[in-house]
């Protein structure tokens, strides 16, 4: 079993998305191991996107996604990063595919409704950030 990390992004959670986000992937048969809502806090929002400091766009992904609540998880099942991946669709919403997350309810890429893991290790530090092992059944 793997466990991968998915965000509920401001925007999703301000339109009610959040239960039917979470549904799809439980439909799925992802176990939901660790939830809740939180004001991202400046210093949490830089560090979540650190990989991004020197680009451009990180002020405005910053200021996205501390705009309002978001609700993180922590999921479980058989290759759950790249399937949580794949369920979302790609990060232009303009561009996902219909069926997919981003691709049913997205309006917009740099707000594009939903944030998960890409691999392993992102998947480990991300968690860590929000999760303590405590928090985790």
């Amino acid at each position: 079993m793997e466990r991968t990390f998915v965000l509920v992004k401001p925007g999703a959670v301000a339109r009610g998305l959040v239960g039917e986000i979470l549904a799809r992937f439980e439909r799925k048969g992802f176990r939901i191991r660790a939830m809740k809502y939180l004001q991202m806090e400046r210093s949490l929002a830089e560090e979540h996107y650190s990989e991004h400091k020197e680009k451009d766009f990180f002020g405005d992904l910053v200021s996205s996604i501390t705009s309002g609540p978001v609700a993180a998880f922590v999921l479980e099942g058989p290759e759950a990063i790249s399937v949580a991946r794949k369920m979302m669709g790609i990060t232009n919403p303009m561009a996902a595919d219909p069926g997919t997350i981003r691709g049913d309810y997205g309006l917009d890429i740099e707000a594009n409704i939903v944030h998960g893991s890409d691999g392993p290790e992102s998947a480990e530090r991300e968690i860590a950030l929000y999760f303590s092992e405590d928090d985790i059944v």
